[in-house]
């Protein structure tokens, strides 16, 4: 095996997290080269026996000419071990959260929630005190980014935690909430906690509830919440949804508001790859088949809107209106076709995908 061998002279300063090195290398006992040469970070001195400290002062580093070792670093998010049978309620909606595309943070932090809960009960058991566990929840993101998607999933896991008896999701926005004059929107709002008693209330675009004078109705609608989420906080969840932006500004119009969401679930957009492998998914789920030059039209055309239409855009949404249109666009198409074999019926091509017109 080829190998080369460095003697490095080594003066150290130390700094907070860094360590710089003055060195001298001697390369085949006659060339000699010096002078201040690299940083190394302090993860670096993590590697296996990278650097060997002689006794002299002197430190060996011997390097594989050939081959370079990937190093391995460790990570610091939730362990990954296999979990025991007791913890089959995680894995079945960690399974549901693998079938969907992206989301690695979105998925960390449901273990999370599930891990603190589970040893929150294991303290309790053991007569150890345990926190007063608050759940109500913050999503931020994009329309179209999967909220509504996780927040039946997080019902679902709660019910089978016994955190919730019924585990159920009741969408609501502002138009749910807020009446047309005085106390109609208090009991409308208190009339949507009721059907969520027992699972969770997810309200949409609640940003909105903060827009509007002092005249508005929002106001009312808001606190309504918040003094059910104090009187009634083991009875539901709370869940405001909405841009990360927007939302934002109604906290900052709302200061005692985001202390009462400990949990707060951040949706990033997705990449076009994988907006292109959510649309895969769907035309597998209908039995269709794209073809190659479909395939390219499509990414095109994603990689564009998804560019000019920043935050309105409607990621997964907006991928499964463009798929249904060419599925529309394909039966039109073979209308009058008098062979219709298998193959046909389920192939959709370039000429079917035909995207609405964008300013």
């Amino acid at each position: 095996m080829n190998r080369t061998v460095y003697f490095i002279s080594l003066k150290r300063y130390e700094y907070n997290v860094e360590r710089v090195v003055w060195a001298h290398f001697i390369k085949n006992g006659t060339n000699l080269i010096s002078g201040r040469i690299l940083v190394l970070k302090c993860e670096v001195m993590g590697m296996s026996e990278p650097i060997r400290m002689k006794n002299n002062g002197q430190i060996s580093i011997m390097l594989n000419v050939n081959k370079r070792e990937k190093i391995k670093v460790q990570s610091k998010g939730i362990s990954s071990k296999p979990l025991s049978h007791e913890h089959a309620v995680l894995n079945e909606i960690e399974n549901e959260m693998n079938a969907l595309v992206g989301m690695d943070q979105i998925k960390k932090m449901m273990k999370e929630v599930y891990a603190w809960i589970y040893i929150n009960k294991k303290r309790e058991e053991a007569g150890l005190k345990a926190g007063q566990q608050v759940l109500h929840m913050m999503f931020k993101g994009n329309p179209g980014t999967g909220k509504t998607t996780v927040a039946r999933l997080i019902g679902k896991l709660f019910q089978k935690m016994d955190v919730l008896p019924k585990g159920h999701l009741i969408e609501a926005e502002r138009a749910d909430l807020v009446g047309e004059y005085i106390g109609h929107t208090a009991q409308k709002t208190r009339d949507l906690i009721k059907k969520a008693s027992g699972g969770i209330l997810f309200v949409d675009e609640a940003y909105s509830l903060g827009r509007g004078g002092e005249k508005d109705f929002g106001k009312e609608a808001i606190d309504t919440l918040v003094k059910h989420m104090e009187d009634k906080q083991n009875e539901f969840i709370l869940i405001l949804a909405g841009y990360s932006r927007e939302m934002e500004y109604f906290l900052s119009l709302n200061p005692g508001l985001q202390s009462r969401f400990p949990l707060v679930f951040h949706f990033p957009d997705y990449t076009v790859n994988e907006l292109m492998e959510i649309g895969k998914r769907m035309l597998d789920e209908k039995e269709y088949t794209i073809n190659k030059d479909a395939e390219t039209k499509l990414k095109d055309h994603l990689l564009y809107v998804r560019g000019i239409k920043g935050d309105s855009f409607s990621n997964g949404r907006y991928v499964r209106n463009v798929i249904e249109k060419a599925i529309r666009s394909q039966a039109m198409r073979l209308l009058n076709e008098h062979h219709l074999e298998r193959t046909v019926l389920s192939s959709l091509i370039s000429e079917d995908f035909i995207f609405p017109e964008t300013t």
